[in-house]
């Protein structure tokens, strides 16, 4: 299947003028060509190319960048072909970072050749949260009227393409309306207030994952935190980071910091693993600029991801018994952008009943990277098999995760396999815990 990242162009006589903002030497000349990276790269062990590899990405942009070679849309489609999980970031003995260096690559050819159906996708969908709630109103209707039901019941989904079919398996029990029209902006704390926090309420997690959010707030709540939902935050800005569009992350980060300071909080929560990594790099994001970087450095030294927020404060031990055998697989952007692993697994293994088994290569990238399943479908679903035949090893009733992306990518490969296990948040679990207890009271 072609890339939708690339028009079939030549982009030559594009010069490389001083007014670009190109990667700098320091983030591709002193690779010493190990080839480290390629022992934990998901592309490289599928595709076994030169190109695929972090240290070729760093070669055609170091050749680029020099003037040796022409920009051209192969290329930068080698940067968009990158999963950005981050591994080869973490190993590299001299301190490159290909994965990043990828992403600049894609914001120097959106400088040069600006696509209009990213300005319009980030700049006027993703940054407005009510269109983009009556944009997705299609799918709830399409849930809501029993057609999806009637679908599976009949087997019908059988008769699409797999690409088609696997792109509708990636869609969860959608909610009937998006959680920020329903959500509460306060919810007071269950006893005495210990700790006053504000939840990011993600655009996936709204729209896609309402349950679990609501479980997030419910478990803060019953653990002495009075939580502020602020309705008017926006996309975080790593969809658009991922896209070149970095004029839409800088809005995205000026809006949310805005929103947040109107509010008195201890600690920004989230529970989406993409936007707590990119709420974190606000402060770096903005540190030039003399009118955020003192307000973008406050407000990322307060985010937390939830795992990672209640693993700190002293939390209620569930009464209830979950006989459950659950495994956990790491989002790239918790466990490496966030350098936060060991906080889920504890929640996890909190609740009695649960038979928590270490996932083989859970740290190893699903395939999802946001929309990868959508654009490079075959390399997608290549490095999702491998995921999969290590939670087939573990004959978990449920795969946790912290990553709405990473939860939509295995449910594909649950619905693909046949397979009788669930995917989850941690958090749902440790609140479907607190309720048993409540129950049982």
């Amino acid at each position: 299947m072609p890339s939708v990242y690339t028009k079939d162009y030549e982009l030559a006589k594009v010069k490389l003028s001083p007014s670009l903002r190109v990667p700098s030497e320091e983030e591709y000349l002193y690779c010493i060509r190990c080839g480290l990276c390629l022992s934990v790269c998901p592309l490289y062990r599928e595709d076994l190319t030169e190109t695929a590899t972090p240290r070729g990405h760093v070669a055609l942009a170091r050749k680029l960048l020099d003037g040796d070679i022409h920009p051209t849309s192969n290329l930068f489609e080698q940067m968009y072909r990158c999963f950005g999980c981050q591994a080869c970031d973490e190993i590299c003995p001299v301190g490159i970072k290909p994965s990043d260096l990828a992403m600049e690559m894609r914001y120097l050819q959106e400088q040069m050749r600006p696509a209009r159906w990213k300005k319009f996708l980030f700049g006027r969908v993703l940054s407005d949260p009510p269109r983009l709630e009556r944009m997705t109103w299609p799918l709830r209707l399409y849930q809501k009227l029993g057609i999806r039901r009637l679908i599976y019941a009949l087997g019908l989904s059988r008769l699409l393409p797999a690409y088609l079919r696997d792109l509708e398996s990636m869609l969860p029990r959608l909610p009937q309306r998006p959680l920020r029209r329903v959500l509460p902006e306060k919810t007071e704390a269950s006893g005495d207030e210990r700790n006053r926090v504000g939840f990011f309420l993600g655009c996936a997690q709204s729209l896609l994952f309402s349950r679990e959010s609501e479980a997030s707030v419910r478990v803060l709540s019953y653990n002495g935190c009075t939580v502020f939902t602020p309705k008017e935050v926006k996309c975080c800005g790593m969809p658009a980071k991922g896209y070149g569009r970095h004029d839409e992350v800088i809005e995205a980060a000026r809006h949310n910091i805005s929103v947040f300071d109107a509010y008195d909080v201890d600690v920004i929560v989230t529970d989406c693993a993409t936007c707590g990594s990119t709420l974190k790099e606000y402060g770096s994001l903005l540190s030039d600029d003399p009118d955020w970087s003192g307000r973008a450095a406050k407000f990322s030294k307060k985010v937390k991801d939830i795992s990672e927020f209640l693993g700190a404060i002293e939390l209620k031990k569930p009464e209830g018994r979950l006989d459950l055998r659950v495994t956990y697989h790491d989002p790239c952007h918790l466990r490496r952008a966030q350098g936060v692993w060991e906080a889920p697994r504890k929640l996890l293994e909190m609740v009695d009943g649960v038979d928590f088994v270490e996932l083989p290569e859970a740290n190893w990238c699903c395939g999802s990277a946001g929309s990868q399943l959508i654009t490079h479908h075959d390399m997608s679903l290549r490095v999702l098999k491998r995921k999969m035949d290590n939670v087939e090893q573990t004959h978990a009733d449920v795969v946790a995760s912290g990553c709405p992306g990473c939860q939509m990518q295995l449910q594909v490969g649950v619905r693909r396999r046949g397979l009788p296990t669930r995917v989850a948040h941690p958090i749902e679990l440790l609140a479907e815990a607190y309720d048993a207890g409540k129950k049982e009271r």
